[in-house]
């Protein structure tokens, strides 16, 4: 619990402002991981120098944004958001586990450059993903996916 409200601390600056978050999260998940890419065929198009502005781009990392700032607030009870997140993940995006991971520690650094995400803050907000990762794991296992 002390995880959540310590990241939630730095949390508003995420929501005042979704879509440039969200834009930039993206943007340096595909710079960094440009094998990321192919998981999202609507952005394959799209210049490597043109993502960060691009709308799209933007108004999908908003929406991962706004799903991760209710999984936030939920505290650990976030069954009823994370079951289904994870099973369309699975069975309709066939997003591997790893990806998770890689797009967690985008945010965990952005956080810290542009939110005052301090050591201690982005230490939390790692544990804070480690077990949304290992739930979601979870669930994926339930559902027969090994991705």
């Amino acid at each position: 619990m002390a995880d959540f409200d310590l990241v939630l601390k730095c949390w508003g600056a995420v929501e005042a402002d979704y879509k440039a978050h969200g834009g930039e999260v993206l943007t340096r998940l595909f710079e960094e991981h440009p094998e990321t890419l192919k998981l999202f065929p609507k952005f394959v198009g799209i210049a490597q120098g043109d993502m960060a502005g691009n709308p799209a781009v933007a108004a999908h990392g908003a929406t991962v944004l706004k799903k991760l700032g209710d999984l936030l607030k939920a505290k650990g009870d976030h069954a009823g958001i994370l079951k289904p997140l994870a099973n369309t993940h699975a069975n309709n995006h066939k997003i591997p586990l790893n990806n998770f991971k890689l797009i967690s520690e985008i945010i965990v650094t952005l956080m810290g450059e542009r939110d005052g995400l301090d050591e201690t803050g982005k230490a939390a907000l790692r544990r804070v993903f480690a077990v949304v990762i290992g739930d979601i794991d979870g669930y994926y296992k339930e559902i027969g996916y090994a991705g």
